[in-house]
Formats: structure tokens, sequence, C-alpha cells
């Protein structure tokens, strides 16, 4: 049997794992949740998420990947030792995988969008209206989900840039690609964020706009709402529940300190968001004071902050010119560094489950991969990116998750991988790592997963419309929404929209989970050798 590939080195593996994890949420996301959620007082429950939920699933989930050595549908295929069962649990890891492809495909198109507002920022070619700008002139965006028109071709070749750029270090595999790769973008990434981070430090109007983002209001401790959505932002943001960090740890050699590898990843994850943060409410702080206005009238998250809210802030910055590019480089890098994972995620789990040839398969899957995102560069493309990500995040990665963690803590016994754990680490995991993932975790992720799903039911009967985000700017910056668009459901899209993007995406991962878990695989699959 091919001995599978390796982390050269620890700092490697945990380059790559915080690649993995620091992602445009950590950007864009992780500010505006603090800000809404009670400031300064967030961080007691963000902590507590991390130390409760995120660290020991990441824990978890590195001694499943170095336990098994495999993806996570090998690993879920191998857990018992009765041969004649041993693939009952396959499909949840294709689960994963499957969710992990669908984020893989329309996560390119937004690192694709950050690529070209890298070298539109050193002219500011957005103008002063940058909401208009982004939706009608750069994306050319469509008057319907249903309508995708025509193709753009300056956002299709940086998406050919991006696959091409992905294709050569996963193509290089783990140790001369990936690894090599984040050993040069995690601190060249770091250090661009860190010099933003000071340089807004002194912008007139930054303390305004930390003293919004910190203020704390210990009122919101004692409202269930803002536990959630720490739970939430950790869970989505530590590329936990859908095979990325199981993938991973299957490449670490057989003696490493899986405990301390997990809390470093963790630490680091939330220590960028919160640099993250300060950088952005620093921002937002000097745009207020420039137009006169509060910090809550300018404050926004995900791609209107990114694309629209930013431009608008670097425009009042002194050196526009260096600021700008900068700013959109740190968002290419770390959309980069995410997707290698959860592509990498991918190719792994074909390549175990069929013996596949690692540079054939590669390539093959980034220009499949390619072709099926190029429906994202079409004027259509905003739209079917907001509802897929919108249902494979609230029924995808949440459900497989929960799932996840309810087979390894209750089905199969969490002791035993305790006791792979702890000789290889210098800190052991406990009763406290027990507890976590049997009773804690569950509870809060079963409770948001019955919330999601109950909000997604009350929003198609109702019709209660919500114009959030995005798509309250696109309304605000003249994009015409007809009454034929405006109906029950998510974000105010029609029936059809939302069942041919949303649900057949969200249950399409589910049932083909099945499908490739009855497909014959490589003799190694079932029988490869674990630690």
């Amino acid at each position: 049997m091919k001995e599978r590939q390796q982390w050269g080195t620890r700092l490697g593996f945990i380059m790559a794992a915080v690649g993995s994890a620091i992602g445009l949420g950590n950007i864009w996301r992780f500010p505006y949740q603090a800000y809404s959620n009670g400031g300064g007082t967030f961080l007691i429950p963000y902590f507590f998420a991390m130390l409760t939920a995120g660290i020991p699933i990441l824990i978890m989930e590195f001694g499943l990947g170095h336990k098994y050595r495999g993806g996570a549908p090998s690993v879920f295929a191998r857990l018992t030792k009765n041969y004649s069962h041993l693939n009952k649990f396959e499909w949840i890891g294709w689960w994963q995988v499957l969710v992990a492809l669908i984020i893989g495909l329309y996560y390119v198109i937004i690192i694709a969008w950050t690529v070209s507002y890298t070298f539109l920022a050193f002219g500011q070619v957005w103008g002063t209206d940058t909401g208009s700008f982004f939706f009608n002139d750069f994306l050319k965006i469509s008057s319907s989900p249903l309508i995708l028109g025509g193709m753009n071709w300056p956002v299709l070749a940086a998406l050919v840039a991006v696959w091409g750029i992905m294709w050569y270090i996963l193509f290089s595999g783990v140790s001369k690609g990936i690894e090599l790769a984040n050993k040069i973008f995690m601190p060249t990434l770091i250090v661009l964020v860190l010099f933003l981070t000071g340089r807004s430090l002194f912008l007139e109007g930054a303390a305004v706009g930390l003293d919004w983002l910190f203020r704390p209001d210990f009122s919101k401790l004692w409202d269930v709402s803002v536990w959630t959505s720490a739970y939430g932002q950790i869970f989505y943001s530590m590329s936990i529940g859908f095979a990325i960090m199981i993938t991973y740890s299957s490449y670490l050699p057989k003696d490493s300190d899986i405990v301390n590898n997990g809390f470093m990843t963790g630490l680091l994850n939330c220590g960028f968001s919160i640099i993250a943060g300060i950088m952005i409410f620093a921002i937002l702080g000097h745009m207020a004071q420039a137009q006169g206005v509060g910090v809550d009238e300018v404050v926004s998250a995900g791609i209107g902050l990114a694309f629209v809210t930013i431009p608008q802030a670097i425009n009042y910055m002194p050196a526009p010119w260096l600021v700008g590019p900068l700013f959109f480089l740190s968002l290419t890098i770390a959309g980069l560094s995410s997707a290698i994972s959860i592509n990498e995620t991918v190719i792994a789990s074909f390549i175990d489950k069929f013996g596949l040839k690692r540079k054939k398969t590669v390539t093959i899957y980034c220009i499949g991969g390619f072709l099926f995102s190029t429906i994202y560069a079409t004027g259509a493309g905003l739209y079917i990116l907001d509802i897929v990500d919108h249902f494979i995040n609230n029924f995808g990665i949440l459900f497989v998750g929960l799932t996840e963690i309810i087979l390894f803590s209750w089905i199969f016994r969490l002791d035993e991988l305790k006791e792979h754990i702890n000789p290889l680490s210098d800190y052991s995991v406990k009763n406290w790592w027990n507890f976590c993932l049997k009773v804690l975790t569950p509870v809060v992720l079963g409770s948001m997963a019955i919330t999601n799903f109950a909000s997604e039911l009350k929003i198609g009967v109702s019709g209660i419309l919500t114009r959030v985000n995005a798509l309250d700017v696109m309304a605000d910056n003249g994009i015409i929404i007809t009454i034929d668009q405006v109906a029950p459901g998510y974000e105010g899209y029609g029936s059809r929209e939302l069942f041919l993007y949303g649900w057949i995406a969200a249950m399409g991962v589910f049932v083909f989970s099945f499908v490739f878990q009855k497909m014959k695989g490589h003799k190694t699959h079932l029988g490869g050798e674990n630690v």
C-alpha cells in the first residue's frame, strides 16, 4: 500500500490548519457579531464557546484523522472492528465532503472578486457610489435569480486565476504544495492585518469605532440568542464539522501532539478574529466621523461590508492607493488558504475511496470545479450564492456536524479515542472533554438546528420578508425587485428559486452521500492501516 503523504513539519500543519480556519468570516462576520451581541460582553460567550465546543471538536477531529489515517468517508467506514458492518456510517463522511464540495464551488467566486478589487483599489475605481459600482458595474447583477444574464468576463478571468493557483498548490502535494503555500500565506496575512490594524488605530475617529465594538452590555449575557450566536460563530469559523480537519490531521506523523495542536489552532483563529475586528471598527469609526454620522449608520457585515462599506471607507483614508490593495490582498490570502483546505478535503476523499492518482485527480477536479463555478460569474451569481450558502450552512454544516458529534460521543466509545490522543499529548483531555462533546455541544447545536429549521418553515408559511446584509444594500442602490420575486421565503426569494438552488443543494448532498457509500471502493479504502 502506498504510504500516505505527510506534513513536513509540525509548524507546517499548524499553519495549514490555522489557514483553513482563518477565512473571510473572521474578517467580515466576527466584528459584526460582536457589535450586535453586546460588544465586549460578547467575548465572554465567544471564548466560552471556543473552550467548550470549538477546541473539543478540533481535538476530536484531529484525533480521528490521525488515528484512522484517511479522509472523513474512510474514517467513518473504519469505525467498527466488525468488518461485515464496516462501512455502515461511511455516508456521514460523504455528507461532510459533499457539503465541502458545494462550499468550495461558490467560495472561489468571492476570492475572484477580492482579486479583482485588489487591482481596482489602486485607483479607487469604485468611485463614491460604491454600492452601485459593485452590484451594477462590477457584478452586472440581473433582475432575478432565474435570469442568469450574460457571463461577466472580467470576473471569469479572475476565477480562472484563482483555480489556476489552487491547481498548482494542490497538484504539488501536501508537503511541497499545501504546507509550503501556507508557510507563505499565513505570515504574509498576519503581517498585512497587523499593519492595517496599526495604521487604522491612528485614524481620526478610530477610538469611536472601537468603543462601539467593545462597549460592554452585560444585560446581553442573559440573552440566549447571544450565546447561540457565539457558538455559531465558533462553529462556522473554525472549519469543523465538514471533514477538513479530519483530512488535514490524517497527514500528521504518527508521533503528533493532538491536544496542543487543537488548542493552538483554536486560539490563533480566535485571536485573529479579534485583531480583524479592531481593524474593521477602527476604519468604520474613521468613516463615520468623516461623514458626520454614528458608527451604527455605517456598520454592516458580509459581502456588503467587504465590497461596499470598506471601499467607501478607504476613500476617506490617507494613502487609499496603498491601504485599499493591501486590504483586498488580505482577503484574497485568507480566502485562498481556506479554499485550498476545502477542495483538498474533496480530492483526498476521492483518492482514498477509489485509489486514484493524486495529480490526475487534482487536474480533473479543478477543471470540473471551474466549469461548475462559472454559474457564479453570471448576472445571477450573487443571488445563487446567497441562497446556496444559506441552505448549506443551516441545513448542511450544522446538521452533519451535529450528527458527527452525536455519533462519536454516544454511539461509539469516546474513551477509546481519548486513549489514542492522551499518550501522544503533553496535556491530557479528561472529563471536561467528554462532558462538552456528550452534553453541552450537542444541546447547543441541536437547539440551533431546530431553531433554524423552524425559522425556515415560519418564513415560508407566513411570508415574512427580511432584507438584510448584501440584499438590503442592493435595494438601497436602485436594484429593482419585482413583485413576482418577493414571495414568502428567505430574503424574499420566491419558492422556485429557493427550491432550485437551496433545497436541492441541501438535500442533494444528503442523498448522494448514500450513493457514494454504495460505490465499490479501492481495497485500501476499508482496510487502511490505523495508528
